[in-house]
């Protein structure tokens, strides 16, 4: 049986954005969620969500896999970007959008 583990790394490297929330793009079921995929979204980009409510294993496994204790959290090509907040002022800054464009995801 393939481990959490390696069910993370397989789904962040398929997947050039990926964002582990609670709930879903469609239906967010947190406040912080919600504002990433709204973020996202804002930036007219496609991303895989994983609803960490949705399995006890990958809901723990992520913060293992990352080091970071909270849900969501927004990885770009394979790279963890952070949580709500940073996400947030990232891209208040104008950086989320550099990021993006840098990685090829947004054009410039």
């Amino acid at each position: 049986m393939i481990s959490a583990q390696e069910r993370i790394q397989a789904t962040i490297t398929e997947n050039p954005i990926v964002v582990y929330m609670k709930g879903t793009a469609e239906t967010p079921q947190c406040g912080f969620s919600a504002v990433v995929v709204q973020i996202l979204k804002s930036l007219d980009v496609s991303f895989k969500d994983v609803n960490v409510l949705a399995d006890p294993e990958i809901r723990q496994g992520i913060k293992d896999y990352s080091n970071w204790p909270t849900i969501p959290q927004l990885y770009v090509q394979g790279e963890f970007i952070g949580g709500c907040d940073i996400v947030r002022e990232m891209h208040q800054a104008g950086e989320l959008q550099d990021l993006l464009e840098q990685k090829g995801i947004l054009a410039a």
